[in-house]
């Protein structure tokens, strides 16, 4: 069995976390494994932040005292992580050759006074850098044989859209010509940094926050593996989020649409670009808890059997806001594109679009932290003449399930519900597949939305 197998967040959190998951891939080696990881937890943060310090507030000694602070949490990682006195004395080597590099990008940034896009994805790339050859020498220590890479060592080659790079369609061939041999002929486990690929000319990118997941799909996808385990700090895919509704459950099975659906309305299963390249080759992906292994955890895959459930979960965007262009006496096609474009090139996060029905409004949900950089790209849009407003304080709450598709009264059935306990529905949305409905409401009334609709389908069992 060819299996790819994701870490990240609190699972490699620390040298003891990472030793604990070295364990577990001991414990399916005589399978063909492949192992990706994200960055230690909170270390992409303290990297983006470091990097807007240099350029913002330039400081010599604060570049010392961060690399100071990164080789000690690395360090101690290693102590508790690799057992062998060798093995680590060897990846300790290679964490200071790492942030001597990282030392010197963070005072070039400093003294030039420029960050791009660029050196932003180079000095974030440290992160999953410096764990891949902790976690490769934690498995070597424990008797498997294992190698890091980075994503370009592992081709993924991507294009220049740094922050955001996607791959190229050669990508696949690339990815099984280097790790085929490895996995199939010599036995090694490659341990792949995650989130992070390489142009053709060598430039380190990045695939968006929680690209972890995409490049285990990716991986998997080229190499036709049989699953991919995403492990979590939770069993799998909930019918909500238990901290909102204690009587949620977990959910055996669902359905790539289903998850998709989630992901993309804020169910923080994994990341909604991850399923594109399982989808295409029906590779089902297993979510599984890192700290509870013997759990079955979800399985994602073509089609769920379990579609008995009209509406299948819940998720929960909890802080948003509404974006309305308004106007008339002017082509609404034409002010509609240009939106989407601006909004595009300003990376905006779009969750949900309405449309009244004169094409005199366009009303546009896009992430609280978007919503200036929103309102900045569309100011003086059409020189003007279109006006555009904003609503805060707003929540959105998808209702998802194939089981919806094709049965009547599901839409009346949740705006009754909400309707009874006197909660304002301020914009709807749904997709012509029937796969979910979505909603706007006041984040106030939020928590008690998920609640109501939980219990109106049933969904605790």
């Amino acid at each position: 069995m060819r299996i790819v197998m994701k870490f990240g967040g609190t699972s490699v959190k620390d040298g003891e976390s990472i030793l604990h998951c070295a364990n577990l891939v001991k414990k399916f080696s005589e399978n063909e494994v492949v192992v990706v990881v994200s960055a230690m937890a909170g270390v992409t943060d303290s990297l983006i932040h470091a990097a807007q310090k240099c350029y913002s507030d330039p400081s010599p000694g604060f570049v010392k005292l961060f690399s100071a602070e990164m080789t000690k949490k690395h360090y101690e990682a290693i102590e508790e992580a690799v057992k062998n006195r060798d093995l680590k004395s060897k990846v300790m080597e290679v964490v200071d050759r790492l942030i001597d590099e990282l030392e010197k990008v963070l005072l070039g940034i400093s003294y030039l006074g420029e960050l791009t896009r660029r050196s932003e994805d180079y000095i974030v790339s440290f992160g999953e850098r410096l764990v891949a050859p902790i976690f490769s020498a934690s498995l070597l220590s424990l008797g498997v044989d294992s190698v890091a890479l980075t994503g370009g060592d592992a081709g993924i080659i991507t294009d220049r859209n740094f922050g955001r790079a996607k791959p190229l369609p050669k990508v696949y061939q690339v990815i099984k010509t280097r790790l085929d041999p490895l996995i199939r002929i010599k036995k090694t486990i490659p341990v792949v940094t995650g989130f992070i690929g390489i142009t053709d000319d060598g430039s380190i990118t990045t695939l968006g926050r929680g690209g972890s997941d995409l490049t285990a799909t990716l991986l998997a996808a080229a190499l036709d593996a049989d699953e991919v385990w995403l492990w979590k700090e939770v069993d799998g895919v909930m019918t909500t989020d238990p901290k909102i509704v204690p009587k949620a459950r977990l959910i055996p099975e669902i359905s790539y649409q289903e998850a998709m659906e989630l992901s993309h309305f804020g169910a923080k299963i994994l990341h909604p670009r991850a399923l594109e390249h399982v989808v295409k080759k029906k590779i089902p992906v297993r979510i599984k808890n890192t700290f509870n292994p013997d759990a079955p955890g979800t399985v994602i895959k073509d089609i769920a059997t379990s579609t008995k459930d009209i509406v299948k979960a819940l998720s929960l965007i909890e802080k948003a806001a509404i974006v309305n262009i308004s106007g008339a006496g002017f082509d609404f096609a034409e002010i509609m594109a240009e939106v989407f474009n601006r909004l595009s090139e300003a990376k905006v996060n779009v969750i949900m679009v309405s449309q009244s029905s004169s094409e005199l409004n366009l009303s546009i949900v896009v992430d609280y932290n978007d919503v200036n950089k929103a309102l900045k790209a569309l100011k003086h849009l059409n020189n003007g003449i279109v006006n555009v407003s904003e609503k805060k304080d707003i929540a959105v709450i998808s209702a998802v399930g194939a089981g919806m598709a094709g049965t009547p009264g599901v839409a009346g059935r949740i705006f009754s519900a909400l309707g009874r306990n006197k909660i304002n529905v301020i914009m709807i949305s749904q997709s012509c597949s029937e796969f979910n409905v979505s909603f706007a409401v006041a984040r106030k009334d939020c928590r008690k939305a998920v609640e109501v609709i939980h219990e109106e389908f049933n969904l605790g069992g």
